[in-house]
């Protein structure tokens, strides 16, 4: 795996009252080549009908963006294919894309990036804004009232920069409200820069959540538009190691100990025999914790040098389950399976060691048929960490 991670999410907040977002974010990883399309677009009104028209647009950009043509020439057919609203005289939907592209190792990692008519980006370098020095280019479509610029700049990305994109329910939060003229650009500039002075490594979807978080308190808890916010940020991957069943002989054991004590980021053992194993193997005790169980899976252990000890079969069945239904963490009950989550989604590569050795336990006819084997699960964790998260995971058998 490499030593540098591209960090894209995003939060957003619906209209007071809506049920659906008029702004649309759509993200898509192409490993093969090596290529990232993050796009932000906001449909004109609020709602269905806005939903509609800022997916229209999202989904174009984003098929555009995956083929060989140059991303000006696709924003412009995009433009084409979009009318201006006879009414207000104004296009029917607003877009930002990022196109990002890197070599194998991620040293070198270059955006190409187009802004139609949604707030100017902003680009972090470390705490610091850095200007925008891009182009400029008028699309002079008939029917609109005003000049339709299009906003184009091709960038490198180094290790502790960041590009923030926003609908315009940032910027114009507390408009006429708490704020005469709004939060505007300079203000959530002022915000993000006050952030990163405090935190330095604060994640996209951390930052992105305080972002939209202060804009509806701007708005009065009650959002008067749809409020979104995305950000790119490349840092050093955030690690997890995940050991589950027993070498497959005991001389494999050794091996077992020092490939976790080697590992740097959070491990979790799963597996109550796994766990004997490494409590011997570092000498430390194993104690119930309490702190958090339901009745659905046996309760946690604590062990000093890991961050999270489970029982194995049953509650990988579940943790593969409710990451392949995308389940929101605050839905889960105060249990082993939401830790083990929590933990998945805050890491960026999962590296896998998975045990050979049969477990008789296992071939009793009782247990559920939908726990499996281990491996069937193994691959159903990494194939939903990768398809619904974006994870990098790999595996090895011991």
């Amino acid at each position: 795996m490499n030593d540098i991670f591209i960090d894209v999410d995003y939060s957003q907040v619906y209209k007071h009252g809506q049920k659906i977002g008029g702004d649309v974010f759509l993200l898509s990883r192409n490993p093969e080549r090596n290529q990232i399309v993050a796009i932000l677009s906001d449909g004109l009104g609020s709602g269905v009908k806005a939903n509609v028209l800022a997916s229209l647009t999202a989904h174009m950009a984003h098929n555009l963006s995956f083929s060989p043509m140059d991303l000006t020439h696709s924003a412009k057919i995009i433009m084409d294919t979009l009318p201006v609203c006879k009414e207000r005289k104004i296009s029917y939907s607003t877009f930002s894309i990022a196109d990002i592209r890197y070599d194998n190792s991620v040293e070198k990692i270059v955006v190409n990036f187009l802004e139609y008519d949604n707030p100017s980006a902003l680009f972090f370098k470390g705490v610091k804004n850095i200007p925008w020095t891009g182009d400029t280019i008028d699309l002079q479509r008939e029917g609109a009232f005003k000049k339709e610029l299009l906003h184009r700049q091709t960038f490198n990305l180094e290790v502790g920069d960041r590009l923030l994109m926003f609908s315009d329910g940032v910027t114009q939060s507390g408009l006429g409200l708490t704020m005469p003229l709004g939060w505007r650009i300079s203000g959530v500039n002022k915000f993000i820069e006050r952030i990163l002075e405090n935190n330095s490594e604060i994640s996209s979807k951390e930052l992105t959540k305080a972002i939209v978080n202060k804009a509806l308190s701007l708005d009065g808890l009650a959002s008067r538009d749809d409020i979104t916010c995305s950000c790119i940020y490349v840092r050093r991957p955030r690690r997890t190691l995940i050991v589950t069943g027993p070498p497959f002989s005991k001389e494999s054991d050794c091996i077992l100990g020092e490939k976790i004590k080697k590992f740097s980021g959070k491990k979790i053992v799963s597996g109550g025999t796994t766990a004997l194993i490494v409590s011997r193997l570092f000498d430390k005790k194993l104690k119930v914790d309490l702190s958090c169980w339901s009745s659905d899976v046996p309760p946690a252990s604590k062990m000093e040098g890991i961050d999270l000890v489970t029982e194995g079969m049953l509650t990988l069945s579940k943790v593969a389950t409710h990451l392949e239904a995308k389940t929101p963490v605050y839905e889960l009950p105060n249990d082993p399976v939401k830790k083990f989550i929590e933990i998945l989604e805050d890491s960026d590569q999962v590296h896998f060691i998975v045990g050979t050795k049969i477990n008789e336990a296992h071939q009793d006819p009782n247990i559920p048929v939908e726990i499996g084997i281990r491996r069937t699960i193994i691959g159903r964790l990494r194939k939903a960490l990768e398809d619904n998260y974006l994870k990098e995971t790999s595996q090895e058998y011991l």
